[in-house]
C-alpha cells in the first residue's frame, strides 16, 4: 500500500524492504509460533509417512499472514488484489482447520470449499479482467466467452489447489516447486508486460515460502500442512491467471501437475467410472520414486526441481521467441 504513495510507482527501496520485510518476519514468526502448531499424526499410507509424527503441523498459516501482512503494507493496493489476498486467507484458515482437526475433514467437505474458493477466485477475476485468452508460445488471442471462461478458470483454480495440496509429502519439495513455478511467472510478467501489481506479489509470496523453507530442509522441523499447500495452489492460479495466457499453467507447474494429479486422476477414474489405471504406479509420484526407485528425500526434491527448472528455461526462451 505505501508503494502506492511514491512518485516512482516501484519504489525500488522500499520493495526491496518489502522483500526483507516478508523473510525476516515469516522466519522469526515461525521460530516463535511453532510450539503452538497442531502436532501431526503420520499418515498411514504415505512412504515414510510415520516419521512426520509429532512435528507442528500448519505452518501455511504463519507464512501466508507474513506475506498478508507485506502485501498491505508495501504493495500497491487494489480492490482485486485485496479480494485474492481475502480468498488466499479463507483457503489458508479452511486448510488450517482441518490441520488441526482430530478428524481429519472428508474429501468431499474440502473439495467442496475448495470449490467455492475457486468460484469466488473466476468470478473476481472476470470483473477486474478480460476474458480474452493469449497464446503466448503462438502469440495468438482468442476472446472466450465470458461463462466458459468462468468455467474453465474454477476448473484450473480447483485443479491447481489440489495439486499443489497432494503434492506437499516430501521435506520442501511442493514449496521449492512452488517457488521454481511462481517466479517463471514472474519471468514471462517481465517478458509480456503484464501482471501489473499481482507481480510484486509473487516475490513476497516466494520469499515467504523460503523463509518456512529454512525450517522445513530435509530433516524437517514442522510441516505446512493443507493450510500452506492449498494456498499456493490458489496463489499460483491467480498468477497464471493474470498473465493472461492461463493455458502456460501446463508447462509452468508441470510437475506440480504430474505428481499430485495423477493421484486425483487415478482415483476418480476407479472410483466413479470403474476404471483401473497405473495399477503399478504409486501415487503421488514422489512416494513412487523414493519406495520402488530408491531416492531419497534430497534426490526427490533436487530432481523434479532441476525438471521443472528445464522446463521453465524452455518456456521462458518459446515465449520470448
Amino acid at each position: 500500500m505505501l508503494l502506492g504513495i511514491l512518485p516512482d510507482r516501484h519504489g525500488s527501496l522500499l520493495a526491496l524492504a518489502g522483500i526483507l520485510f516478508a523473510f525476516g518476519v515469516t522466519v522469526a514468526a515461525t521460530a516463535k509460533l511453532q510450539g503452538l502448531l497442531p502436532r501431526d499424526a503420520g499418515r498411514e499410507y504415505a512412504h515414510d509417512g510415520n516419521l512426520s509424527a509429532g512435528k507442528p503441523r500448519g505452518a501455511g498459516i504463519i507464512f501466508v499472514l507474513a506475506f498478508v501482512a507485506a502485501a498491505l503494507l508495501f504493495a500497491p493496493m487494489s480492490a482485486e488484489l485485496a479480494i485474492y489476498l481475502i480468498l488466499m486467507v479463507i483457503c489458508m484458515m479452511t486448510g488450517f482447520l482441518d490441520d488441526a482437526s482430530k478428524t481429519p475433514w472428508g474429501e468431499y467437505k474440502k473439495g467442496f470449499l475448495d470449490l467455492c474458493v475457486a468460484a469466488l477466485t473466476a468470478m473476481t477475476f472476470l470483473k477486474y479482467n478480460s476474458n480474452v485468452i493469449r497464446l503466448a508460445l503462438f502469440d495468438v488471442e482468442v476472446a472466450v466467452p465470458p461463462a466458459l471462461f468462468a468455467v474453465l478458470a474454477v476448473i484450473l483454480v480447483w485443479g491447481s489447489v489440489n495439486v499443489t495440496n497432494c503434492s506437499d509429502g516430501v521435506d520442501g519439495l511442493s514449496g521449492t516447486l512452488t517457488i521454481i513455478s511462481a517466479m517463471t511467472v514472474y519471468t514471462l510478467d517481465r517478458l509480456l508486460g503484464v501482471g501489473g501489481d499481482f507481480s510484486y506479489l509473487i516475490l513476497l509470496f516466494a520469499v515467504c515460502i523460503l523463509g518456512y523453507l529454512w525450517y522445513n530442509a530435509t530433516p524437517s522441523r514442522l510441516m505446512m500442512g493443507d493450510a500452506g499447500s492449498r494456498s499456493m495452489g490458489l496463489f499460483l492460479s491467480i498468477a497464471i491467471l493474470k498473465t493472461g495466457s492461463p493455458l502456460l499453467y501446463i508447462p509452468v507447474a508441470l510437475v506440480l501437475i504430474l505428481d499430485g494429479g495423477l493421484g486425483l486422476v487415478k482415483v476418480f477414474l476407479l472410483r466413479f467410472l470403474k476404471i483401473r489405471i497405473l495399477k503399478n504406479v504409486r501415487t503421488p509420484l514422489h512416494d513412487h520414486v523414493r519406495k520402488n526407485w530408491q531416492w531419497s528425500n534430497t534426490q526427490t526434491v533436487f530432481r523434479f526441481a532441476i525438471i521443472q527448472i528445464l522446463l521453465a528455461v524452455a518456456v521462458v526462451y518459446g515465449v520470448r521467441l
